[in-house]
């Protein structure tokens, strides 16, 4: 999704307040993405945390609960 949105490993480091080597090192499985880390990255890209795990072909996130 980083390449089709058109970012480079800084821009998205920087969108998750981490630096570019850490970003390479989940990019590339050297290490495992923490969770809130995969919730950023599914709320920044509009999809769902299924999605980018694989777990789903659907984009489209789920409906977000509301908080009062």
């Amino acid at each position: 999704m980083r390449e089709d949105a058109d970012l480079n490993q800084t821009q998205v480091g920087e969108i998750l307040g981490i630096c570019q080597h850490v970003y390479s090192r989940y990019e590339t499985g050297k290490r495992q993405f923490p969770a809130h880390l995969i919730i950023e990255l599914a709320l920044f890209y509009k999809t769902s945390t299924d999605y980018l795990f694989g777990l789903t072909d659907d984009p489209k996130p789920y409906p977000r609960k509301r908080t009062k």
